[in-house]
């Protein structure tokens, strides 16, 4: 089964160097997780200051600046994994640098038939 693994975080809770750590030792659990055939895809995100919302009500589309919603944690990255069930996606989880300092959702994903590949 598939899991997205979402990481959230105070954007200002690491420094530059605690940053670059953290995205080195993101980069060997990726290396880790593909070499154990877990790995999909992962990546972290841009500042929240660069986001956009879209919203389509009553056939118009809104667009806004920034986040959907204001939280003391934003949306910082994620990991798409394979694994057995949803102990085997807390595992991988609990391997994130980012779970040290903000919190890791994890998310069954839903696979819909007529997708590509």
């Amino acid at each position: 089964m598939q899991y997205m693994l979402l990481v959230y975080m105070n954007e200002n809770a690491l420094n530059n160097d605690e940053r670059q750590q953290c995205y080195e030792e993101s980069t060997q659990l990726t290396h880790d997780l593909n070499a154990s055939g877990q790995y999909l895809a992962a990546a972290p995100l841009q500042s929240v200051a660069t986001a956009t919302s879209v919203q389509l009500r009553d056939g118009k589309r809104l667009i806004t600046d920034g986040p959907f919603a204001e939280t003391r944690e934003q949306l910082g990255g994620y990991y798409l994994v394979e694994a057995t069930n949803l102990d085997e996606a807390v595992n991988i989880a609990a391997r994130i640098p980012g779970a040290r300092k903000g919190t890791i959702e994890i998310r069954p994903v839903v696979r819909l038939d007529g997708m590509p590949e």
